[in-house]
């Protein structure tokens, strides 16, 4: 079995590419929302974020999301720290899941891959890639936030830049290019 990184910037549209992998018989494990999973299931790191971010973090064990962020996406230390609690566990989650997994290959979608070293032990990353101002346009059509706050969240993440450099295979996603065959043409490659 070969294992697959998919990653890029907020707005590239990893979701949908991952999407199109999956029709095409590719198992997708989403690294982001197992961890999100993780931060309300798994009680040792429930205990371990509460301990290193404080009791209000979690309310009669609910997740307190807006207090959490308040804490770390100010603070880039804290955020370092809520990661290196998390990614083991989502590893561990992923490597559990490649073990029920029948297919040649499996694709592991996370925003932060290259940023929580998640690409470590992987056959091969592909970035998902477009224009900033077509990322910003989705985002804003997704969840309505403004330009402002999509362009200091992009500012924040890796470069998409350094993410396709760091990459073997890069999707481009620009509503121009056929998704399907850069799919259809890394599969064939990579099997």
């Amino acid at each position: 079995m070969k294992k697959i990184g998919l990653t890029g910037g907020i707005g590239v549209g990893k979701t949908f590419v991952a999407e199109l992998f999956q029709q095409l018989g590719v198992p997708v494990f989403n690294a982001d929302i197992e961890a999100k999973k993780c931060m309300v299931e798994d009680k040792k790191l429930m205990s371990a974020v509460q301990l290193a971010f404080g009791e209000n973090v979690y309310v009669n064990n609910i997740l307190q999301k807006e207090e959490l962020a308040k804490i770390v996406f100010n603070n880039s230390e804290a955020l370092k720290q809520l990661n290196a609690l998390v990614h083991p566990v989502v590893k561990q989650k992923f490597e559990d899941w490649c073990k029920n997994q029948r297919a040649k290959l499996v694709i592991k979608e996370a925003a932060i891959l290259f940023e929580s070293d998640s690409h470590l032990g992987l056959d091969a990353v592909i970035c998902v890639s477009a224009s900033e101002k077509l990322r910003i346009a989705r985002v804003q059509k997704r969840d309505g936030s403004s330009v402002e706050e999509i362009e200091s969240r992009i500012n924040k993440q890796m470069s998409q830049a350094e993410k396709e450099g760091l990459s073997d295979f890069v999707i481009v996603n620009n509503e121009k290019q056929l998704l399907l065959p850069q799919v259809v043409s890394i599969i064939k490659e990579m099997e």
